[in-house]
C-alpha cells in the first residue's frame, strides 16, 4: 500500500513525525509537506509564483507552498505512482466543527479526495503545548485506527474521514466514536495592539470558544476521551432546502 503523508504544520512538525512512525509498518511511505507553518490556509493553491520542491531524502520532499500544493504536486509530479491513500496530520490542535473550513490539514486530505484518492485527516484535539508530550503515547492507537480504516471493504466513496485524537495518554483513550461536526463560536478572537511605530494593528487568534451540538458531535467525543471520526464530503449542497424549494423560485 502506497501512502502519502502531508500536513499543514510543516515538514519538521512533531505530529507528522508521530504519524510517520505510526503508519510506517502499514505500507510504502512517501512524505511531501510544506517547508513551514501553513495553518488556516484552507484549500488554497499557489498560482502567482512557481513552486520549488526540495528532496530531503528517499521518498521525502518539502515544498514552499500550501498543503493543497503538496498533495497536488506529489500526485501529479513527484511520486512515480499515485498513492493509494492520503494521510494528513497530525495537526497540533483540534479540527472540529467550523475548523474544517479553515484547516490546511483537512484541505490536504480534501485534495486527495478531489484527485480520487481515499483520504484521512488527523488532528490532536488539545492544547498545542501538550501535543508533543502526549502524541508519543498514542502511536499504537493511531496505527490500529489507520490500519482499520484502510482495510474497510468499501471505503466511503467521495468522503474523507476527519479524525480528532483526545488530549489524553494513549492508554486512557476509551475507544472510537463516529461523529458529526459540532458548532463553534469564537469570542474576543481579535486583539488590538500597536506596532513599534505606534500604528494600530489587529491580530486574529485566541479568545474563548463555546461549543454546541448533539450528543454525537465531535467535540463531545474527544471531551469524553474518545477518538472522533467524522465523515466529510465535498458536496456542500443543502439537499433538504433544494428538495423543498417550491415557493421561493420559479424556473422561467
Amino acid at each position: 500500500m502506497r501512502l502519502l503523508l502531508s500536513n499543514d504544520d510543516g515538514i519538521l512538525a512533531k505530529g507528522l513525525s508521530v504519524l510517520e512512525q505510526a503508519v510506517t509498518p502499514l505500507g510504502d511511505i512517501h512524505v511531501v509537506a510544506p517547508d513551514r507553518e501553513q495553518s488556516a490556509t484552507s484549500h488554497s493553491l499557489t498560482l502567482h509564483h512557481p513552486l520549488r520542491p526540495v528532496r530531503l531524502g528517499d521518498k521525502r520532499w518539502q515544498v514552499d507552498g500550501t498543503p493543497t500544493d503538496c498533495v497536488m504536486l506529489a500526485c501529479e509530479a513527484l511520486l512515480e505512482k499515485r498513492p493509494e491513500f492520503v494521510l494528513s496530520g497530525i495537526n497540533h490542535g483540534p479540527n472540529m466543527g467550523e475548523d474544517v473550513l479553515y484547516s490546511g490539514t483537512v484541505a490536504a486530505a480534501m485534495e486527495g479526495l478531489a484527485l480520487g484518492i481515499p483520504a484521512v485527516a488527523l488532528s490532536f484535539a488539545g492544547s498545542v503545548l501538550r501535543a508533543d508530550a502526549i502524541l508519543d503515547t498514542q502511536v499504537s492507537q493511531i496505527r490500529a485506527l489507520v490500519s482499520h480504516l484502510m482495510q474497510l471493504k468499501t471505503f466511503p466513496p467521495d468522503t474523507l474521514l476527519n479524525v480528532n485524537l483526545p488530549a489524553v495518554p494513549g492508554h486512557e483513550i476509551k475507544g472510537v466514536r463516529l461523529t458529526r461536526l459540532g458548532r463553534r463560536v469564537f469570542s474576543d478572537s481579535i486583539t488590538k495592539m500597536k506596532d513599534p511605530w505606534g500604528r494600530e494593528i489587529l491580530w486574529i487568534g485566541g479568545g474563548s470558544v463555546e461549543w454546541s451540538g448533539p450528543e454525537d458531535s465531535d467535540f463531545r467525543a474527544v471531551h469524553d476521551g474518545y477518538i472522533s471520526v467524522t465523515p466529510l464530503h465535498l458536496d456542500l449542497t443543502h439537499r433538504d432546502i433544494l428538495d423543498a424549494a417550491t415557493d421561493w423560485w420559479q424556473a422561467p
